[in-house]
């Protein structure tokens, strides 16, 4: 027997299948589309994603050679704060699916602080009004498809991705807590919707999905997946912290991919931040506590590359910038500060927008390429200050995944830069790996979380090489072209 898991990302959906040793036997990808309707809206197709996910099953099964009757479980990841809202009786999506990206909500959310401003609904939900997160995403379809009336009904439903898979799959209108805590509705102390929450932000508690453990079973699946048990769902980077067993306090993983995120096990303490980070929930097996994390979330890491290629055309393909930056010697003093959509953590600034910061005549491609890479690895230090100064734990070591981190060049530049090793497991999947551990783990596929550990091993292990001053000197240029960007937006 063996577990599957969808893997449904910013960009592309994938079903992995994986056996008893934590070994990938099969995995099927297809890519759907990014809709840009204005500056600052990204949207999806939540029909045309439901479909990629039949085809990718399918797909997988076949190259393995094995069908439904093989899976002992499917487990559920997905891009967290994108937003669907459909009809309860016919499944039809009513509007495009904002993604987690899209900076619509700005004036929404700059209300919604009011004389409070970013921090109003902190204590309760960990987070910062931002645009990022899925509550007044959901408000916004509400107000701007007058479906208000309809929604304290219960005839239109909303989700993150999870839940409307789970949805296609089962018929159940269900999320897992990571995800939850997501939306700025739930309150971290409770598990549950807020209704002062609900009430503030405009969304009724009638379309809202039951909460469940991250780690569970959910029903039996049907179409492509008939028969099958879902079980284990989390949101993505929750699912990379589980796929990568920092199940132990103190233990951190970052992720590498569109964004990129940083998750810390802070164990059954909710730890508030005042630096600039989230508290969310970790995890949660059924019948035990949940697990909480700090989180530090950069949304601009491996999609500044795939800007390079498709916007400028520096690069015909993601992995030619691995070269192209390494054939410059150093990176002529530019730097490169993508705030596409505003700046995440730890600045919270909706206000900023995207620079490139020091060129001169003596600047080619190849500083620009460089600078890409680089500002991934300072945002990535940015993270780890602020994790580092509301934990008062030092970092001695991070573990990294996602695509990114087959780049050679980064992942030592990031080493230098945090000053600590960076290591690479044998397995990067490890987001899907993490939701394939849930499903195996809820259904008994997988003994206990010790069993889950002992499937991990390292691939790679980068070690700092560049001198404290030459760190530095870096880091502070990269701050001064950080403050660039901020108030570009009135």
């Amino acid at each position: 027997m063996y577990v599957g898991a969808i893997d449904q990302g910013t960009t592309s959906t994938r079903f992995v299948i994986v056996d008893e040793s934590g070994k990938i036997v099969a995995i099927e990808q297809q890519e759907h589309r990014q809709i840009y309707p204005r500056p600052g809206w990204v949207e999806h197709d939540a029909l045309e994603i439901w479909e990629r996910t039949e085809h990718v099953i399918t797909g997988a099964l076949e190259r393995a050679g094995l069908t439904t009757s093989d899976l002992a479980a499917v487990g559920i990841t997905n891009q967290r704060e994108t937003t669907v809202l459909w009809e309860a009786s016919t499944g039809v999506p009513v509007a495009p699916a904002i993604v987690w990206q899209d900076t619509r909500t700005d004036e929404l959310v700059g209300e919604l602080g009011g004389s409070l401003g970013p921090d109003r609904f902190r204590i309760e939900t960990g987070l910062p009004l931002a645009t990022y997160f899925s509550g007044p995403k959901a408000r916004w379809l509400l107000d701007h498809h007058d479906l208000e009336d309809r929604a304290e009904t219960g005839e239109i439903l909303f989700g993150t991705i999870d839940t409307w898979l789970i949805w296609k799959l089962t018929g159940r209108h269900l999320t897992d807590v990571t995800n939850a805590s997501r939306t700025m509705l739930m309150n971290l102390t409770t598990l549950e919707w807020d209704d002062d929450l609900c009430e503030a932000i405009g969304v009724p508690r009638a379309m809202l999905p039951e909460i469940v453990p991250s780690v569970a079973e959910y029903g039996r699946g049907t179409g492509v997946l008939d028969g099958v048990i879902i079980a284990g769902d989390l949101g993505d980077q929750q699912a990379a912290l589980f796929g990568q067993t920092c199940f132990d306090p103190g233990s951190a993983k970052n992720t590498y991919g569109t964004g990129c995120f940083m998750l810390l096990n802070t164990g059954t303490s909710r730890i508030p931040s005042d630096h600039g980070l989230l508290t969310t929930v970790g995890y949660q097996i059924e019948g035990e506590v949940p697990v909480f994390a700090l989180e530090g979330s950069v949304a601009i890491a491996g999609a500044g590359v795939q800007w390079l290629r498709d916007n400028l055309g520096l690069i015909d393909s993601a992995d030619q910038i691995e070269g192209l930056a390494a054939a410059a010697e150093d990176n002529g003093d530019v730097y490169f500060v993508p705030a596409f959509s505003g700046l995440f953590a730890p600045y919270w600034r909706s206000d900023a927008r995207g620079v490139i910061a020091g060129l001169t005549r003596f600047t080619d491609k190849r500083h620009i390429a460089r600078a890409v890479l680089e500002a991934v690895a300072y945002q990535t230090r940015d993270v780890l200050q602020a994790m580092e100064a509301d934990s008062g734990q030092s970092l001695s070591t991070l573990y990294v995944d996602g695509g990114m981190v087959a780049n050679d060049f980064l992942m030592q530049f990031q080493s230098d830069m945090l000053g600590v090793p960076v290591v690479r497991p044998v397995n990067v999947e490890t987001t899907a790996l993490g939701a394939a551990y849930a499903a195996g783990l809820a259904v008994g596929f997988f003994a206990d979380l010790d069993h889950l550990r002992g499937l991990w091993s390292e691939g790679r292990r980068w070690e700092p090489s560049m001198e404290a001053a030459e760190r530095d000197r870096l880091y502070a240029s990269w701050g001064k072209a950080v403050e660039r960007t901020f108030g570009w937006i009135e």
